[in-house]
Order: C-alpha cells, then sequence, then structure tokens
C-alpha cells in the first residue's frame, strides 16, 4: 500500500503542475455544447400510455382505438386502479395516464362537459410537453368526429359539448427545461472531463520519458493503474459537487433523493469511465491519437445517452446499444435521484450495468498496459 501511496502522491503532483487541465476544464464543456445542440433532434416518438377506463362505453372504447391507431403514442396497460398506473409511471414504463371517469358517455350526450385527466411524468419537461399536446390533440379530433356524426335538433345539445382535458405534470409541475437538463449536463460534462483527462494520462508519460522508468521499478501493473485513476476520481467528485453547488445556486434544480446516493453511484460510474480512459491511453502512443480515440467515444456517448432524446425514441438496436454507454446511466441515475427522489432499489439496474463496466473496462487496462519484466 505504500507503493501505492507514493504514486497516487506522484499523479496529485503532476496534475496540480500541469496547467493545461484548467484549461481544458473550461474549454471542453463549450465545444460538447456546441456540437450537442447541432447534432440532437428533438423529436418525440414512442410515448407509452396507460389508459384507465372507468366509464366502459361506446365513447370510451371509440377513444381508446384513436389512440392505439398512433403512430407515435401506444398503449402499455389498462390498470384498473390509479395506484397500478402510478406504479407504472415510477417504474418509467409509462409517460402519461389516462383517466376516463364513470359517466363520461353519459355527460357528453347531456351536453355537459365532461372531464379527462392526464398525469404526465415531467422529469423530460420537452418530452412531456410533446407527449400531453400530442393526446391532447387526439382527443380534440376524436370530439370533433363525434360532434360532427350527430344531427343537430333544437332539443339536442350535444353539439355545445366538448371534452376538458386536464392535465398534471409529475416530478417537473413547472415544466421547467433546466430541472431535467442540468442534471443532465452535470453527468456529461462529470463523465467526460474525467475520461479525457485519463485517456492522455499514461500517453503522456510515454511521451516524456517517465514511462521507462515506471516500467523498470518493481511496481505491479493494478498498483500502476489504481494509482493513476484515484487522483481522477478525485477530480471527477470535485466537478460533481461544484456542478451541484452551481445548479442548485444558479438554476435551484430539486434535490429531492440522496446526496449520499448521487456520490456513492457516482464513485461506481467514475471508476468505470477511468478504466475506459485508462485503456485508450494503453493503446495510443501521442495524446493526439488519445483525444481522437476518445473524442470518437465522447460522440457515441452524448448522441446515445438520452441528454436530449429520449432512449425510447431510438431504434431497439440503439436502444441495447446504450447498456455499455456509462453516460446514459450516469443521466438517467441523476434524474431519478434528484427529481424523483428515487432510492437504492429504483437504480439497481443501472446499478448492476455500471458495476459490470467498471469491472469489464478496469480488467482491461490492467491487462493491456505493458510493462517490462
Amino acid at each position: 500500500m505504500q507503493i501505492l501511496g507514493y504514486i497516487i502522491q506522484k499523479e496529485f503532483i503532476q496534475i496540480f503542475r500541469n496547467k493545461a487541465i484548467l484549461f481544458m476544464m473550461t474549454l471542453l464543456p463549450i465545444i460538447q455544447l456546441i456540437v450537442l445542440s447541432s447534432a440532437a433532434s428533438n423529436e418525440v416518438k414512442n410515448i407509452n400510455v396507460a389508459i384507465i377506463d372507468a366509464d366502459y362505453s361506446e365513447y370510451s372504447r371509440l377513444l381508446i382505438r384513436k389512440i392505439d391507431a398512433s403512430n407515435r403514442m401506444s398503449i402499455y396497460a389498462s390498470p384498473f386502479s390509479k395506484k397500478d398506473a402510478i406504479d407504472l409511471m415510477k417504474a418509467n414504463k409509462i409517460d402519461i395516464i389516462l383517466e376516463i371517469p364513470i359517466g363520461f358517455e353519459k355527460k357528453y350526450l347531456r351536453g355537459e362537459r365532461p372531464k379527462l385527466q392526464l398525469s404526465v411524468n415531467a422529469i423530460n419537461g420537452q418530452q412531456a410537453t410533446v407527449g400531453s399536446g400530442y393526446l391532447s390533440h387526439i382527443i380534440r379530433g376524436f370530439n370533433r368526429e363525434i360532434l360532427a356524426d350527430i344531427p343537430k335538433t333544437p332539443t339536442n345539445q350535444i353539439s355545445q359539448a366538448s371534452i376538458n382535458v386536464v392535465t398534471r405534470n409529475w416530478y417537473n409541475p413547472f415544466l421547467k427545461y433546466t430541472d431535467f437538463m442540468v442534471p443532465g449536463i452535470l453527468a456529461e460534462l462529470t463523465v467526460l472531463l474525467t475520461m479525457l483527462l485519463t485517456a492522455m494520462n499514461i500517453v503522456r508519460e510515454k511521451e516524456i520519458g517517465t514511462i521507462e522508468q515506471i516500467n523498470v521499478t518493481p511496481i505491479k501493473k493494478w498498483q500502476f493503474i489504481v494509482g493513476k485513476m484515484v487522483p481522477f476520481l478525485g477530480v471527477g467528485l470535485v466537478l460533481l459537487t461544484v456542478g451541484l453547488l452551481v445548479g442548485k445556486l444558479l438554476f435551484n434544480i430539486p434535490l429531492n433523493g440522496s446526496l449520499l446516493l448521487i456520490f456513492g453511484y457516482a464513485i461506481i460510474n467514475l471508476i468505470a469511465v477511468l478504466g475506459l480512459g485508462l485503456l485508450i491511453s494503453n493503446f495510443a502512443e501521442t495524446q493526439q491519437q488519445a483525444i481522437f480515440i476518445a473524442f470518437f467515444f465522447v460522440l457515441i456517448f452524448i448522441l446515445m445517452c438520452g441528454l436530449f432524446t429520449p432512449i425510447d425514441s431510438m431504434p431497439g438496436w440503439a436502444q441495447i446499444a446504450t447498456i455499455p454507454n456509462p453516460l446514459a446511466h450516469f443521466i438517467s441515475v441523476s434524474r431519478k435521484v434528484l427529481m424523483k427522489g428515487s432510492g437504492l432499489a429504483d437504480i439497481r439496474m443501472e446499478l448492476i450495468y455500471i458495476s459490470c463496466l467498471a469491472i469489464v473496462f478496469n480488467a482491461l487496462a490492467v491487462w493491456s498496459y505493458k510493462k517490462q519484466k
């Protein structure tokens, strides 16, 4: 452990001496924002709806069939109670709950104004706004079709009836764009900056010639990799801490969940990302090569992480390809914990995925480091 401590001390000294790190930590986020804003699409598809039909009338069935016929919305479930529907929303399986009350058809035929309630998962404000807009448009179209099919007579007042849609936005009541974007951007900056910095670390040792001195020492391969990782793990946690403070002070982002859970997950996620960065650094011969390779992964991670476009809107193969994406899991966890107040059980799948990635990436980093005997 004493040898490992010396390696970590050496790495901290090198970090504090490297003035370029501060420059990279300020310039890279600007570049990332430019790339993301140019490449990401705002189209929302595959909106999952749960319909609670308490009326079981002809009109309610017609409305359900009309919703089901939409190419942007799919009926995920038809639960019998609001509690079951809420459980589905908490599990992120549905985006909208549509409630059709008892007496819907009778009130409509009497010329009254029956009400439908939409409960929207508004963690992603953009998806909530677009999704509820699509569903409201379908309901208005249904209303016009029903009115057109019924003859107007002096005693028939149904032509004056209409459907009132009452919408409730869950987890983000005021649809604040910053509430769901800031946690995602924070996760992005923390993950990508630490990966880029570590990707150039071992390569820098090669370029200045100090790697040869390390190779002839009795330092074990795992000690070298862990010693390289720990300082940048500290850098990543500092970035996360500063980002949370700035997000709360400037944007007043919600902090509904456990910060201890966020930092605990961040440590595992950063270990996985640092392992990937060191793996890249092992294979690259120059810092320029390391940057190009890392940037290749950065673009993929950004465009397939769900930061701007929901992962559910991607093709099936792309959704599977997001599993080895540490950034996608970090963004999902940060939004769940900060906005929903989710606990450990709610992020267990992300925790399993990132733990596996941490083991694989770091094992490959240790294996690929070529040390002379």
